[in-house]
């Protein structure tokens, strides 16, 4: 396994997860939104307006299939799991956690995030039906479901670590 990556819905707790289980595991981190701001050298924001979302997920295609080839975590932006050839290379290339967060924790944080096209645009009742909708996705990526709900990040991380460690054979 060369890489573990976290899929879920926009505010499910990767990026935190993330850079967590990075320091516990002793794996280099990678936010892929971040990594894909940085070879674009604009924010996500600017890459919807000037380009629209159909380049964004492009993008986010091409990031997992020429992102460097290292064992490390790659917290997933919030869509990718929706297209099928991302899902096939996430479970080719590694490990994938589905992080199962409710809807309700989902939206008390994300909802006045600035950062997020899609949440600027949405209600809630379409944020709502998004999260519905892509739920689906998000459990065929994943090769283990972790129910976040009432669990601190650290036995997330745990529990993720102990995933990891057991089918590395440690």
């Amino acid at each position: 396994m060369r890489k573990v990556y976290l899929v879920g819905f926009m505010g499910c707790g990767k990026s935190a997860i993330g850079r967590r289980l990075s320091y516990f595991l002793k794996m280099p981190y990678y936010d892929m939104d971040h990594e894909i701001v940085r070879q674009q050298g604009m924010t996500i924001p600017e890459i919807f307006e000037k380009y629209g979302e159909a380049h964004f997920r492009k993008l986010e295609t091409e990031f997992l299939q020429n992102f460097r080839n290292e064992t490390c975590i790659i917290a997933t932006g919030g869509g990718v799991a929706m297209n099928r050839e991302n899902r096939k290379i996430m479970r080719r290339t590694g490990l994938v956690f589905f992080l199962d967060a409710t809807f309700e924790d989902i939206y008390m944080r994300i909802k006045n995030d600035k950062n997020r096209p899609i949440v600027k645009s949405s209600t809630k009742e379409e944020l709502h039906q998004l999260y519905a909708d892509r739920k689906k996705f998000y459990r065929d990526a994943g090769h283990i479901q972790v129910l976040t709900g009432g669990r601190s990040l650290r036995m997330i991380v745990e529990y993720i670590a102990f995933q990891v460690n057991r089918l590395k054979g440690e």
